[in-house]
């Protein structure tokens, strides 16, 4: 599963884990999705939403390939990829001279967004602090003393950040303004956001215990865990169909069909015997995620 690495470039690429960006772009997308349903779409909110949220992510990773290594949780122990400070070709101080980078490109980008779609102060601040929870939250998740990551939240996070606030925050930035069904799909999005970090940390539970990384499958056990997968999937699906038929959204209804590609991904996490087999799931399950989104965007504006 460990790809080696030999120069600094691939361990750059290895960090930033391109990969991971459309699950990221994922409740921007869907927040502009209903925010064209609804009539109150702007292509500029789009852009820098998606240029920030990137920006957001890589920080992301680049702070996990941090933290992870200084805790102990990238150890030779670890089966999933090979990290890059891990590697050895990039200084813990490299890294964190990367992390500032774009730690100030999302401020930035995420300060020329806000400023672009609010004219209220007071909403500006609001925005503001949410951006600033988000840098936090970004760096915080496996760096520094007590990070988060460590203390079983990051699926809190991951649910608030790629779904809730993700979809219901962009759709806001487009028309200032919020009805209560984008929060269902907020949740939707949130509950298959949250599988993809389930998975993650059901293939890692073993190097997680023993780096004191006290993730929801390492506190409940990897059975409960895989239960809880279910739960995540079935739970989105369940928000989904709330959101359509209390709408009259039918033509939503279409992304049920990446539930067809959602249950093998299930079946095969509950029957992975090592992290090996567990890992290209991951992966699927990020995708599933994306075509999800696709599919709603597909029933909502084009029937």
């Amino acid at each position: 599963m460990k790809h080696s690495i030999t120069t600094k470039k691939e361990a750059w690429l290895h960090a930033v884990r391109l990969r991971t960006l459309p699950l990221a772009l994922a409740s921007i997308f869907a927040g502009s999705i209903l925010a064209a349903y609804y009539g109150i779409f702007r292509w500029e909110i789009l852009i820098l939403a998606s240029l920030t949220t990137i920006f957001l992510q890589i920080l992301s990773n680049l702070s996990n390939d941090y933290g992870d290594t200084v805790h102990g949780a990238d150890s030779q122990e670890r089966e999933g990829p090979v990290r890059a400070v891990q590697s050895g070709l990039i200084t813990l101080s490299e890294m964190k001279r990367a992390m500032y980078l774009f730690g100030m490109l999302s401020f930035i980008s995420g300060i020329s967004l806000i400023y672009l779609a609010l004219n209220d102060w007071i909403l500006f601040s609001v925005f503001l602090g949410l951006g600033i929870l988000a840098i936090w939250a970004s760096i915080s998740y496996t760096s520094g003393g007590n990070p988060y990551g460590y203390l079983g939240l990051g699926d809190l996070s991951v649910f608030l950040f790629f779904g809730i606030l993700g979809v219901a925050g962009t759709y806001f930035l487009h028309g200032l303004e919020l009805n209560w069904p984008i929060f269902l799909i907020g949740g939707s999005l949130g509950c298959f956001s949250t599988a993809v970090l389930n998975i993650n940390n059901i293939r890692d539970i073993e190097s997680d215990q023993k780096a004191g990384k006290r993730s929801i499958p390492v506190r409940i056990g990897r059975k409960a865990a895989v239960n809880y997968n279910w739960i995540l999937i079935i739970g989105g699906y369940v928000l989904l169909m709330i959101f359509c038929l209390s709408t009259g959204t039918y033509s939503g209804l279409l992304s049920i069909i990446a539930l067809a590609v959602m249950i093998p991904i299930g079946m095969g996490v509950q029957k992975a015997k090592n992290p090996k087999e567990t890992d290209p799931f991951l992966k699927k399950m990020a995708l599933s995620t994306l075509l999800w989104v696709i599919l709603l965007g597909v029933g909502l504006l084009l029937f």
